[in-house]
């Protein structure tokens, strides 16, 4: 299990409030595959005759996929994507119901035959949830248990009823507030991610309330429910198995004998016996009727990590640490090696004579399983007798006599995408290189959301090396790979930090010595689907000073000008630059939450336009419907212009000087040509260092914005002496700007200190 950053915290936090954040996901061109570990499978059969029987994956990337099952092919037909952190489990309830549960502390149902359409999010879990369980019988009971201890069993009819309550106290209930038909469901207001373990329920008088087994102390990763819904058995951290009357939630025997985590769990039809495999490598079988184990299984040489079993109970498949998928009859102890896999095996499930095997790895592949009769398996050989104590076959293993798999080859499989395990964000702030799975290296430009150069399998650090700018940019993003994609998150206000000027960007059309906020317009080309949508859903009086659209109740912040700065040197429009413009064939998704809503996720080119402040942190969409931008600190550089030792040249100027942090040395050059060229008498050079100007106004030579060093020469500068700047003794390049030089040349804490010399004049 991994472990995330807190979305956002409380109300009731008594630290200061910290504003959402907003995460963008990169897709690299081909979006039906996942690109991560496969943690969940669920097969649904077609009740139609000459119908299509489906399997559906759920990943560590964060989405579920759907695939059309054929005899020699598979085809993704949906994606199911909503969660914002890895899909942990997924059960089939109904008719074509799913359900699914995520480390994002969610649980999910979905209309399994739909496009992708969320029903209803359950927030009740107050940390990763691990794992689900349903009844086969009675479509209306699945239950649900995670990482902090909790277990609870749901009435889906119940949960999915909508409830009535005030509007300050609504909270959607999908991912993005509205469900697969575009109407608002209200749910109860449960606690969102990064708050106090504590479950906080707003009081209203209908709120559905799950049933809680409660008496796990620690995580739980194992659950399994019989066929009626009436006995549930769970497992953990606490190496017991513990059975529970599903009606009521109460505790109803607990069982021993595992010596290390629970980590899968089976139950046949009756309720009458249970199968447990644990991490101490061992698989037992429990009859309940009679409160005790009565077989134990060595076959693994490493934790067990999933279970399967045939219709009738007497045999089971499981998988796991150890990469293998074995077969073992449970009343006579003989198993047999199916297959091998190169990574461990995740999660396991029969379909029809074969059966489906997900791992860590981001394919899932079908193998042969005769699973209406398994005993053509042992027929093949290389059966052994299972033992009953775990060294007894770690023993078999290290003496040599490991076993010969069955199967060679799976009789289909369904490719994934290699997931990113490395990256390193470049100097430029632009560039990001990643590593895949498969070695390959990327070099992703984030502001556009693509691949620009493709390196193939070349050595990481050097060319992490060959790569390297001696450039400093302030550092607007973060990045991590744990969904097996790029995501870029961005949070205010330090995301509007960074500049550059149109000219280093290549825009046309835009003067060169204009800045650009990265972050600003990145927004821009994220939301510019949205933004579009917005205007023809609601007027262009949607977009202009917060004002909320005709016959919708827009909460909008009360925004001081304390608060907030007009970004001038942008276009108040929507205009996506060319350097910002995400692609439309494989469009980001975006990762964030409002006002009122938990996290949520979303491609970009799926944003309808009706998404607003409950639904989006408000600062972004100040950002981009208004052109406002925080308050943002270190845009400026401190420094000292001194000539140098021994140099008889000197300029109009003293004290300390302030320009913007990417202002490049030529602009420096000029301002000092400008100062010896000018005969400007003493008296008119202020005691802090500024000039007066004609009618009164106050000129900042100091550089204080950009000052004369945005100013032409005049034509009879143009023959100018050849100026050198120094710092620390080194010579600088004219393009370098004022922090790179403080960061790569100066490293020294106090004010920038920068010499001048002249070369020759004409």
């Amino acid at each position: 299990m991994h472990r995330v950053a807190s979305a956002g915290n409380t109300s009731n936090s008594v630290r200061p409030r910290k504003e959402k954040r907003l995460t963008y996901v990169l897709n690299d061109a081909d979006d039906t595959k996942h690109c991560a570990g496969v943690n969940s499978l669920a097969v649904l059969k077609s009740s139609a005759t000459d119908g299509c029987d489906y399997l559906f994956t759920g990943s560590r990337d964060g989405t579920l996929k759907r695939w059309a099952l054929a005899e020699d092919g598979a085809t993704c037909s949906a994606t199911f994507e909503s969660h914002v952190d890895w899909v942990n489990d997924a059960v089939l309830t109904g008719s074509n119901t799913l359900v699914s549960c995520s480390s994002d502390t969610t649980v999910k149902v979905w209309n399994g035959l739909s496009k992708g359409s969320c029903i209803k999010t359950l927030r009740q879990h107050s940390d990763y949830v691990t794992s689900l369980a349903s009844a086969e019988k009675n479509s209306n009971v699945i239950a649900s248990a995670g990482l902090g201890g909790e277990v609870f069993i749901w009435d889906l009819e119940a949960a999915l009823t909508p409830t009535s309550k005030s509007g300050d106290a609504t909270e959607e209930d999908c991912s993005n507030g509205v469900n697969g038909s575009g109407s608002s469901l209200p749910m109860s207001r449960i606690r969102p991610i990064g708050s106090s373990n504590n479950i906080s329920l707003q009081s209203q008088s209908q709120a559905y309330i799950p049933v809680t087994a409660k008496g796990h102390k620690e995580s739980v990763y194992a659950l399994a429910m019989n066929e009626s819904g009436s006995l549930l058995v769970s497992g953990g951290t606490e190496k017991v198995v513990r059975v529970w009357d599903a009606r009521s939630g109460s505790k109803t025997m607990k069982l021993k004998g595992h010596t290390d985590n629970i980590r899968a769990l089976l139950l046949d039809s009756t309720g009458r016996f249970c199968i447990s495999g644990s991490s101490d490598s061992m698989i037992r079988l429990w009859d309940l009727g009679q409160q005790r184990c009565v077989h134990s299984y060595a076959v693994h040489t490493d934790s067990v990590w999933s279970l399967a079993s045939t219709p009738t109970f007497n045999h089971v498949y499981s998988g796991g640490r150890d990469l293998s998928l074995y077969l073992t009859d449970l009343s006579t102890r003989e198993s047999v090696l199916l297959c091998t896999k190169e990574h461990p095996i995740l999660q396991l499930a029969l379909h029809d004579d074969s059966i489906w095997v997900a791992t860590t790895d981001s394919s899932v592949h079908r193998w042969p399983a005769e699973v209406r009769n398994p005993q053509k398996v042992f027929q093949r050989g290389g059966s052994f007798l299972a033992g009953n104590l775990s060294f007894s076959r770690a023993r078999v293993s290290l003496e040599g006599s490991t076993p010969v798999p069955v199967y060679k080859e799976p009789s289909l499989s369904i490719p994934g995408t290699p997931g990113i395990v490395q990256h390193e964000i470049l100097n430029n702030r632009r560039h990001v290189l990643t590593k895949d799975t498969a070695g390959t290296l990327k070099l992703w430009e984030i502001t556009r959301g693509t691949v620009i150069q493709n390196y193939r399998e070349v050595s990481f650090e050097k060319k992490k090396e060959e790569l390297f700018e001696m450039v400093s940019i302030p550092a607007w993003f973060t990045v991590d790979t744990r969904l097996g994609s790029l995501a870029v998150h961005l949070d205010t206000p330090q995301c509007f930090s960074a500049e550059m000027y149109s000219a280093d960007l290549n825009i046309p059309g835009k003067p060169e010595d204009d800045k650009v906020n990265l972050a600003r317009e990145t927004l821009k080309g994220l939301l510019a689907h949205w933004l579009t949508k917005r205007k023809h859903r609601f007027g262009s009086q949607a977009l202009s000073n917060g004002e909320a659209p005709p016959g919708k109740d827009v909460p909008i912040r009360n925004l001081t000008a304390s608060r907030i700065e007009v970004d001038g040197n942008a276009d108040n429009d929507a205009a996506v630059y060319p350097p910002f413009e995400f692609s439309a064939a494989s469009p980001p998704s975006i990762i964030t939450e409002g006002s009122q809503s938990g996290p949520w996720r979303k491609k970009i080119s799926d944003l309808d336009g009706t998404e607003d402040e409950k639904d989006m942190p408000w600062w972004v969409m100040d950002c981009v419907m208004n052109n406002r931008l925080p308050p943002r600190e270190n845009t400026k550089c401190s420094f000292y212009l001194h000539p140098c030792e021994g140099s008889t040249i000197q300029i109009l100027t003293q004290g300390k000087l302030s320009a913007p942090r990417i202002l490049r040395i030529h602009k420096v050059i000029n301002y000092v040509i400008e100062k010896m060229v000018l005969e400007k008498p003493l008296d008119s050079i202020s005691s802090d260092g500024t000039a007066g100007a004609p009618g009164g106004q106050v000129t900042h030579p100091t550089i204080g914005g950009d000052g004369l060093f945005r100013t032409g020469l005049k034509p009879w500068q143009k023959l100018k002496p050849s100026i050198e700047i120094l710092c620390s003794n080194q010579v600088l390049s004219p393009d370098m700007s004022l922090a790179t030089v403080r960061a790569y040349i100066w490293k020294k804490p106090e004010d920038l200190v920068l010499n001048y010399r002249v070369l020759t004049s004409r």
